[in-house]
């Protein structure tokens, strides 16, 4: 399967709330970085992101890939998310944003799925205020120092 078949088969299989298709495209040890809950690895744990943590969150997903391109052992991917809100407070509303997923390739599987995103846009679309945004991109500051590849950046 190339990798744009790939992608794809994951984010509508994360969009359609179906956590063991999702599953499928990942090694048996791969994990799932996600930019709101986190990391989850194993087919159970990514299984239960899905199913879990979206879909009790939110619905009406749509997560559309673009220009899917790959090295070999990285893949690449721009994408567009959005969805409905069932947050107390923010029901209904529909938040979206747009990021790249950068997928790490092992044996035409997803190892490691981690994503850039300007989530931040989503959030305030459904309700969030200034002070819960910026408490989510003061998470999103703390995780990116703690990367291997950041270490020359710090201090």
């Amino acid at each position: 399967m190339s990798f744009a078949d790939l992608i794809a088969a994951m984010t509508t299989a994360a969009a359609d709330g179906r956590g063991a298709g999702v599953a499928a495209c990942f090694t048996p040890d791969g994990v799932y970085h996600d930019v709101f809950y986190g990391d989850f690895q194993g087919p159970e744990a990514i299984t239960d992101l899905i199913e879990n943590h979206f879909h009790r969150d939110a619905e009406a997903f749509r997560w559309d890939v673009h220009n899917p391109a790959n090295t070999g052992d990285v893949g690449y991917a721009r994408y567009t998310f959005s969805y409905r809100s069932k947050l107390a407070g923010c029901e209904g509303r529909r938040g979206a944003f747009e990021g790249v997923a950068i997928c790490q390739l092992k044996n035409g599987l997803i190892a490691d799925y981690s994503e850039i995103a300007n989530a931040a846009t989503g959030l305030r679309m459904i309700g969030f205020e200034a002070d819960g945004v910026a408490k989510f991109i003061d998470g999103e500051a703390a995780h990116l120092m703690t990367r291997d590849e950041m270490a020359a950046h710090r201090g």
